[in-house]
């Protein structure tokens, strides 16, 4: 798989983040055509995603600030959030908070942005 905006294979970063941007770009493209009621698609993978999502904000903590913003996986990140934040619906009531919760045990205030916002269309049942 080649990144829209770098150009490289998946496989030019290491295994551990490269599943991470897949999960992420995954659940972005799963969402972006509104999900097929079809599609099999638990809340529990909902929330790994959104672990994953967790997992690259770390990843992107490691690198120098200059990275994070104008680097390939900067880019990459933004692009991806970008399309997420598209999608998705601010959510300040966390209406999906008691079946989809981070695994990181940060407090509330402390979640990323993507914690806090819902699917247009969600795929489960309320």
């Amino acid at each position: 798989m080649r990144s829209p905006i770098s150009g490289r294979s998946w496989n030019a970063l290491s295994p551990w983040p490269t599943r991470r941007f897949a999960s992420w770009e995954r659940l972005v493209r799963r969402m972006e055509p509104g999900w097929s009621s079809d599609e099999f698609y638990p809340i529990s993978a909902y929330d790994n995603d959104l672990d994953s999502r967790d997992a690259l904000d770390e990843v992107m903590r490691t690198l120098p600030a200059e990275g994070r913003r104008e680097g390939a996986l900067g880019r990459l990140l933004a692009w991806l959030d970008a399309r997420f934040h598209a999608v998705t619906l601010p959510d300040p009531e966390r209406s999906l908070r008691p079946r989809a919760r981070p695994t990181n045990g940060r407090p509330e205030e402390e979640l990323g942005v993507w914690w806090k916002r819902k699917p247009v269309r969600v795929p489960w049942a309320e």
